[in-house]
Order: structure tokens, then C-alpha cells, then sequence
């Protein structure tokens, strides 16, 4: 513990903030945590606690062997997590899943942030940027940041992506796409000379009928309702949801982001009617994006419904789509593989702010956050987590993994991981959830000697 050093401040009291705060603490440097509630309050929060959970109870599956969630989980309890460790502290029964009594969980994170003789908690807005006096800042503000705030960092780093409605699409694991039907090709076979090329995209094709059918399945799909503090911002035209483009008419999408215009089934040397573009959403390959899919239906209707595309019968989705009000910065454009602003070094961001999806990563990005500027107070370097890691898959994915061109809000999932090379007893590469068994024992050992130590005994 060292008094005497300058203290590192955080903006925003959620999950990220209090973990960063958390980390920061217990290596010995003091922090500030700044949040505005009660004091200026928020159209989701209902109390001014620490750490409130805003839209479910649930830290999703706790599996882990075969889930990138519950991975997390392990590999944050390792790392002494003050929300995984509160979180267990406060579970009620939800089966595999780790869901917990949102008001104790709260109270118990606050507390244990009030106690901690490192830690200050300041209730007040933090308008605008940073006094030039904090050296060294995380800004952890969520999905919900002040328009203070959120205008200060859009006139520092000149981005748009602020407090609009994220029009997320679908992603698909690569190899759950079936290639007997779909082909990869470009528009006109163009390359990297034209706006938009450079890139193939896998294709899956549809003729008239197979079109019609899940354009009426697309309409008649049960949709989810915007929350009220989502109803005020409008949709852009850019991104409308394609069920409500497919209400424009039946031939909308066909003329629109699932136009066959430039593509040529090899098979056939025919021009489907429409086609279902992929593009390739991480740098390791693994997972694709459905081109201009945003959408609002419920996730049981979009798998559903998405099946019934060509190609995709069998297909395994990472990531469901989704349209809804965020607040989070061009990541792999605008921060360093510390989470630093490049525009500005001596602030951090952690949480949803940084295109993470779902509280356990807005904690663990927290984590990450804490630790580095931790360090570096410390006259330290905490070098990042390996990528074979949950912890650092979802980092590397959100600072540099990720298309910036399209960059989206993504969840943790075992298509951010580097491939394994693992065999069965025949010398056959294991699929399925045999793979993500090995991925999770790697990523498990991996962590361990980034953390420099063995693993818990209760583990």
C-alpha cells in the first residue's frame, strides 16, 4: 500500500468501474471511483448503487468447459474478481446459468469498495473530459454515458459511433456454414482497387421461391419491443431492421442488402434471385457476418428463421442480432492493446463503452483495465493476456481483432479464440464440443501463467 502515490480515477460506478477499481486496490494504488448516480440520475438505473444490474439477473452459464461465458467466469475468479466473487456469494438457483439477487449483489460490491482504504467514491458528474490533472483516468460509463461526456470524447477522437441505436447483425461461425451450397466470391469478382472489395464474401443463394418463404417468415417472426428510454431515438435509414424493410414489399431486400447483383452461383452459372452475403468479421476467420441483418427479433425466431436460409441449415450463430440504444467508441480504431486512447494515453476505457456485449465482459474488460493502469503507477508493465485466453480473446478482439470498418458489440464466444490443433485417437482434428473442451483447458493453463501462479485449489 502506498499513500503517497498519485490515485487513478474512475468514471462511471458499474461492473466494469467497480472490478477496475477492485484490481486497482488490491495491487496497492489508490482510486477514485466518480459516480453521478443519485446525484444526476439515468433513464434504466433505479437505485444509486455500485454495480447495479440494469436488464437481467443472470451472468449467463457458468459452464466452463464448454461455454467462452462461463470460461470467463473461471479465468476472472482466478484473477480474484470482485464481481465473480460477489456474484457467487449471491446466486439463487438458475440452473447451469450464474444468476444472482441483484440487490444484495450491489449492496455487497459497494461495501466492499467503501471498506477498502484505497478506495474514495465520489458522487458527481464528471462533465466533459477529465481535469488535465488526472494523469491517469478509465473512463467506465456504459451503454448510458452523460451527453456531457459522450460529447467531449466525440470532439476528441472526431468518431460518430456515440449514444445512437447499435444496429447489431448476426455472426456465424465459419465452420458451421454449409459450403456444398454457398461459395465465396466478390461482387463482379473486383478486388481491393474499389470501394467495398478486397474481401470475399461467402455467398448463400436463394431462387424465387425459397425467397418468398422467408420473406413471409421474416414478417410473421415475434419481434422484441424497445425499452422506454430506447423509444425517443429514431432509427437511422442506414440501418432499418430488414423485417422492417421486408414490410416495404416483398422484392425490398432483393434490391436491397440481399441483391444478386455481380454473383454467379459456380455451380450453375446462374444469378440467384437473392443472396445472403457473409463477410469476414474477426482476423482469424472464424466467425462471419450476415451482411445488413440487423434486426429485432427475438432470438428464438431469428435462429429460426435464418435457417431457413441456403447454407445456413445447420448454422451455429456467435453472436444474435439486435437493435438498441449504446453508447461505445470505434475500439480497434481508437484504443492501444491497453485499452489507452491514442488521442489521448492518459485515459482508459473499460465496459460496454469499448464494444464489449453483456456484463461479464464489461467486468472483465474492468479487470483488464484496473491491472494495466495498476502497473503502470507502479512504474510496471502488465503485458496483455494471451489470445488463447477468454480474458484476452475478447480484449484482442475489441483493440485490434475486429473489422473497424464494421465494428459492433460483441460477446465473448470460442470464435475469437486461435485455432487448436488437437486430434482425436485417429489423428482427426476434434470438433464440436470435444474442441471447445481443449480450448477451455488451454485457456485455463494459459491464464495461469499470466497470472503467475498455479491454480485454486477449489478449482
Amino acid at each position: 500500500m502506498n499513500l503517497n502515490l498519485n490515485p487513478i480515477h474512475i468514471i462511471g460506478g458499474g461492473l466494469a468501474g467497480s472490478e477496475a477499481a477492485w484490481q486497482i486496490a488490491r495491487a496497492g494504488v489508490p482510486v477514485v471511483i466518480h459516480e453521478m448516480r443519485p446525484v444526476r440520475t439515468t433513464a434504466a438505473h433505479k437505485t444509486g448503487g455500485l454495480a447495479e444490474l440494469v436488464c437481467s439477473n443472470s451472468f449467463r452459464s457458468d459452464d466452463p468447459d464448454y461455454n467462452a461465458v462461463g470460461l470467463l467466469h473461471a479465468e476472472m475468479r482466478r484473477a480474484e474478481s470482485l464481481i465473480l466473487k460477489e456474484a457467487d456469494a449471491h446466486r439463487v438457483p438458475a440452473g447451469s446459468a450464474l444468476a444472482v439477487d441483484r440487490d444484495g449483489f450491489s449492496v455487497a460490491v459497494e461495501k466492499a469498495l467503501t471498506a477498502h482504504p484505497l478506495v474514495t467514491i465520489s458522487r458527481a458528474e464528471v462533465a466533459g473530459l477529465p481535469p488535465e490533472g488526472w494523469d491517469s483516468v478509465i473512463v467506465a460509463t456504459g451503454p448510458l454515458t452523460s451527453p456531457a461526456l459522450s460529447e467531449a470524447v466525440r470532439g476528441l477522437t472526431g468518431m460518430d459511433a456515440l449514444a445512437f441505436f447499435d444496429a447489431i447483425a448476426p455472426i456465424v461461425h465459419r465452420e458451421s456454414v454449409n459450403m456444398d451450397v454457398a461459395w465465396f466470391q466478390s461482387r463482379y469478382d473486383k478486388g481491393a482497387e474499389v470501394e467495398g472489395g478486397g474481401a470475399d464474401y461467402i455467398n448463400c443463394p436463394m431462387d424465387k421461391a425459397q425467397y418468398e418463404a422467408f420473406i413471409a417468415a421474416l414478417r410473421a417472426a415475434e419481434k422484441t419491443e424497445f425499452k422506454d428510454w430506447e423509444k425517443d431515438t429514431p432509427y437511422f435509414e442506414g440501418c432499418l431492421p430488414i423485417e422492417v424493410m421486408a414490410e416495404r414489399g416483398v422484392e425490398t431486400l432483393a434490391h436491397g442488402p440481399m441483391k444478386p447483383v455481380g454473383l454467379r452461383d459456380p455451380r450453375t452459372n446462374t444469378r440467384p434471385h437473392a443472396v445472403v452475403q457473409l463477410r469476414q468479421d474477426n482476423a482469424l476467420g472464424t466467425l462471419f457476418n450476415m451482411v445488413g441483418f440487423q434486426t429485432k427479433l427475438k432470438h428464438g425466431e431469428q435462429v429460426r428463421v435464418f435457417k431457413m436460409i441456403p447454407g445456413l441449415e445447420t448454422a451455429e450463430f456467435a453472436r444474435l442480432g439486435g437493435i438498441h440504444r449504446n453508447t461505445f467508441i470505434n475500439s480497434p480504431r481508437l484504443l492501444d492493446g491497453t485499452l489507452k486512447l491514442k488521442a489521448m494515453p492518459r485515459l482508459r476505457f473499460a465496459g460496454q463503452i469499448t464494444g464489449c456485449e453483456g456484463y461479464v465482459e464489461s467486468a472483465a474488460i474492468g479487470l483488464l483495465a484496473g491491472r494495466f493502469a495498476a502497473a503502470e503507477r507502479l512504474g510496471a508493465t502488465q503485458a496483455p493476456p494471451p489470445n488463447t485466453t477468454a480474458l484476452g480473446a475478447i480484449l484482442g478482439h475489441i483493440t485490434g481483432g475486429a473489422d473497424a470498418t464494421t465494428f459492433q458489440p460483441m460477446n465473448v464466444n470460442f470464435g475469437l479464440f486461435p485455432e487448436i490443433d488437437a486430434r482425436d485417437g485417429k489423428g482427426r482434428p476434434i470438433r464440436g464440443r470435444d474442441r471447445k473442451k481443449a480450448l477451455a483447458e488451454r485457456a485455463l493453463a494459459d491464464i495461469d501463467r499470466w497470472l503467475g501462479r498455479t491454480p485454486l485449489a477449489a478449482e
